[in-house]
């Protein structure tokens, strides 16, 4: 065996000082732990493959494409000549409430904006939008 391999608690480790020697869920409050054991028990998907396998993502996938269509952020049209689409990406997140339960499963369809050139592929550029209750935080931090 690798002398930088050691065994500890039947798990062969491969660093000096595995986090399980400093890190132990002993030390959390009852609160804190089931908050934990939820997070970690829920799965966000890391690709369309594996959502599109259970019904809570296709509905949140169903509920982002009819926001899309409700706001009227796109329009089907002719692509120029020589140009390509850009891509897209679904992103998977549960958001959870602070008493630690499912609120809700969030997906978003966003655009590979990484691969256009200013002024060739796009114009126009966008700012995200912060909610209501973060701006009274930190108004409130800062007062």
């Amino acid at each position: 065996m690798n002398p930088k391999h050691f065994i500890h608690n039947r798990f062969v480790h491969k660093t000096n000082y595995p986090i399980s020697f400093v890190l132990s869920c002993k030390s959390l409050s009852k609160e804190h732990l089931n908050y934990t054991l939820a997070i970690t028990a829920s799965h966000e998907p890391q690709s369309y493959a594996k959502a599109s396998q259970n019904i809570k993502w296709i509905d949140a996938i169903h509920k982002e494409i009819k926001a899309l269509e409700d706001n009227k952020t796109w329009y089907f049209t002719d692509l120029p000549k020589g140009k390509k689409p850009i891509g897209c990406k679904w992103i998977f997140k549960i958001k959870y409430k602070s008493d630690e339960t499912i609120e809700r499963h969030k997906a978003r369809l966003v655009a590979k904006g990484y691969t256009q050139l200013e002024g060739i592929n796009f114009i126009d550029t966008f700012s995200p939008v912060a909610k209501l209750t973060t701006m009274r935080i930190l108004l409130a931090i800062a007062a």
